[in-house]
Order: C-alpha cells, then sequence, then structure tokens
C-alpha cells in the first residue's frame, strides 16, 4: 500500500507540474494570438509526445490516470497553439 502511494504522490506532482506548464503558454496564445517566439516543429513533437502518453496512460489502466488526464490536457493545449500558429503563419504569407 505504502509503494502505491508514492506512486500516487509522484503521479499528481508530475501532472500539476505539466499541466502548470503549459496553460500559461495555452492562454496567452489564444488571449494574444501571438505566435512569433514559437516553433512549430517544437510543438507538433510535444503534441506526438503528449498523445503517446495518453495512449500509455489508457493502456496501464487505474495507474496510467494521472498519465492519461495530465497527457490529455497537454495534447489539447499543443493543438490548440498549434492550429493558431498554422493560422498566423498563413496571415503572413
Amino acid at each position: 500500500m505504502e509503494h502505491q502511494l508514492l506512486f500516487d504522490i509522484f503521479g499528481i506532482v508530475a501532472s500539476l507540474g505539466l499541466i502548470f506548464g503549459y496553460l500559461p503558454q495555452a492562454i496567452q496564445t489564444i488571449r494574444t494570438r501571438q505566435t512569433d517566439g514559437i516553433s512549430l516543429p517544437g510543438f507538433i513533437m510535444m503534441a506526438v509526445g503528449s498523445f503517446c502518453f495518453m495512449c500509455q496512460g489508457i493502456m496501464l489502466g487505474r495507474e496510467g490516470i494521472f498519465m492519461l488526464i495530465t497527457n490529455a490536457i497537454t495534447c489539447l493545449c499543443s493543438v490548440i497553439i498549434f492550429f493558431i500558429k498554422i493560422k498566423n503563419d498563413k496571415m503572413k504569407r
């Protein structure tokens, strides 16, 4: 039981760190629509990574719940920023 509690604590801390790392960028990008300093390949790779970790969380079942929820949120943030970046890049041409 002690091992499971430690596992859950690390999962919660990791989830909060990642979510609060992604959300400010997503919120700022949605509000300002400014994407000049954002690397498109970087956000594509982060979205792919988040999607793969989300799938891994699904496969782990109950033990992967933190991985699933965290990466669903970060994947959504990456996709939103990706589409805003694409739209902005098209408008500049």
